[in-house]
């Protein structure tokens, strides 16, 4: 039996969001969003491992005002087209606290083969439907077409955001319709506040999988998962289908609180490797959102027979 291997977790401390990309220079990229929230950086390694000491690179700092002067979140690193994309949300510095969260959508540029040089250009807002609290994109390709996954707050539905999809016609554009492919409606996903966000992709066994993140960001944060088959129209919601039950949740035992907004990646050996952060304590005193301890994790899944992933709990620190 292959050994599988295991990570001494946390892997990154006081790094929540975390995005992990293997490139085919055979680097590991690593973004995630810090705790002042005032910055992006990047950071890579050989190994999944090398990324907790490698040294972060500062690639953009957010304004003093304006729309892109507060809460800078959920970076990820991107290779499209030839370029490097840093997708990320950012909201703007106001004397209410309503509008340190009333976040947009933005993509940064590099022509540079590594992305830790070079210069980092602002393309703009991604511009959906409506203007509306819009974050935790991501982007992907099947069969010749990117598509963009993000969650956004519609002003009809209530609640905090649902999950949209749509086609790109490049990476900074989105093109024709924008469906809704998941909002809150298990209670496990509406403790706290009433939210679907954090989409992650992953395609594997005929399927398009997208695990997501649900409910307040203390101990109740935890996972869920969409998929479609791969023949699908990804553009029609009914080709989504929602698992009734999460899929990754606090465990008690093991000491992990609030697992969620995950990444995947492949290891050295092929094994796939989940990407997430979670606290190892469970009353946060405060906004859990200003509690610096959710720390990026790292550990082997398997799958199911019938071909889901299964992500088993989060391992206890040490490894």
């Amino acid at each position: 039996m292959q050994t599988v291997k295991s990570y001494q977790n946390p892997l990154i401390e006081q790094r929540a969001d975390p995005w992990v990309y293997k490139h085919t220079d055979g680097y590991y990229y690593f973004t995630a969003s810090v705790p002042e929230y005032d910055r992006i950086e990047v950071r890579r390694a050989a190994t999944i491992e090398g990324l907790s000491l490698a040294e972060p690179v500062v690639v953009w700092r957010k304004y003093d005002t304006g729309p892109l002067s507060a809460n800078i979140w959920a970076p990820e690193i991107h290779f499209i087209d030839g370029k490097w994309y840093i997708y990320f949300a950012a909201a703007r510095t106001t004397e209410t606290k309503e509008g340190l969260f009333d976040h947009r959508m933005y993509v940064l540029e590099n022509e540079s083969a590594n992305p830790l040089e070079g210069e980092w250009i602002e393309k703009g807002q991604v511009k959906t439907a409506w203007e509306s609290f819009a974050l935790d994109a991501t982007s992907f390709e099947h069969r010749g077409i990117r598509y963009y996954v993000w969650a956004q707050k519609d002003l009809d539905i209530p609640g905090n955001s649902n999950l949209y999809i749509s086609e790109m016609s490049n990476a900074w554009t989105l093109t024709g319709p924008q469906t809704m492919i998941a909002t809150p409606e298990h209670d496990w996903e509406v403790i706290g506040f009433s939210v679907n966000e954090g989409p992650a992709v992953l395609k594997r066994n005929g399927r398009i999988f997208i695990t997501y993140s649900a409910s307040a960001t203390d101990f109740n944060y935890c996972m869920g998962l969409l998929w479609a088959d791969e023949n699908a129209d990804l553009l029609d919601a009914a080709s989504w289908i929602k698992e009734p039950e999460s899929v990754l949740q606090t465990n008690e035992e093991t000491g992990q609180y609030g697992p969620g907004h995950n990444s995947f990646t492949v290891n050295e050996d092929g094994e796939d490797v989940l990407i997430y952060h979670a606290r190892n304590y469970k009353e946060v005193t405060g906004d859990p959102l200003y509690d610096p301890n959710r720390h990026t994790r790292a550990q082997v899944f398997h799958w199911k027979e019938d071909g889901t992933p299964d992500f088993g709990i989060p391992v206890r620190d040490g490894g």
